[in-house]
């Protein structure tokens, strides 16, 4: 893959605290959390609008608090223990067991009979260190993007978790920013089902290679 953006690391910070709203509204919508881009810019801008569901505030706390933290650590090592963090600052007072590790129980997936397998048959280490011996950077974040989704490391929340760890990879490569777009979420989950059934990415990629990849040149 081509890179679409070769910004700073400085420039693309900048970048993405210009779209956190987007970026979270997007990322949260993706997940299943039906919130208004309104109602998510009120809710980062501590107004309550009494449209968003106690358990849906907590959730975009969590998104906020990870992005805060992705931002504040952009130059850290991508290490599984990195992953679980973000996991459980993403999670964190939503009732997810267990939380920033591991799931230990088998898990469905809504629209395919496919099941992932369970963490403990799982060699992630290894899979990580593959890809990020990728050499094309845009190519290894998009990767990292689709695969963390498909692992369904946690019980919970591996959606936002994907999103939020490539995009500090993608981030700290200059690369701009990954957001599916809301209005082609169905688009992406007929291909991310497709690719959890396959375990071929191939298609994945390139659609959100051309859909979702968000920065300034």
């Amino acid at each position: 893959m081509v890179n679409k953006y070769n910004m700073t690391k400085e420039d693309n910070i900048f970048f993405a605290k210009r779209k956190l709203v987007d970026n979270i509204y997007k990322s949260a919508n993706m997940e299943g959390i039906a919130v208004t881009f309104a109602d998510t810019y009120a809710f980062m801008n501590n107004v309550n609008t009494g449209k968003i569901s106690v358990d849906d505030m907590f959730k975009l706390k969590g998104l906020k608090d990870a992005w805060e933290f992705v931002l504040n650590s952009v130059d850290k090592k991508l290490t599984i223990d990195y992953i679980k963090k973000i996991h459980f600052e993403i999670c964190k007072g939503q009732n997810v067991h267990p939380l920033g590790d591991f799931r230990e129980c088998g898990v469905g997936i809504t629209g395919t009979s496919w099941r992932p397998k369970l963490p403990s048959e799982c060699d992630y280490e290894s899979e990580l260190n593959e890809l990020l011996n990728i050499s094309s950077k845009i190519d290894r974040c998009i990767s990292i993007f689709c695969w963390i989704q498909r692992s369904q490391m946690f019980l919970d929340g591996n959606k936002r978790v994907a999103n939020l760890v490539a995009n500090k990879e993608m981030i700290r490569c200059g690369q701009g920013i990954i957001a599916v777009p809301v209005e082609k979420i169905g688009d992406y989950m007929a291909r991310l089902i497709k690719y959890y059934e396959t375990n071929d990415m191939k298609d994945l990629k390139k659609w959100i290679y051309d859909n979702c990849i968000d920065g300034v040149k």
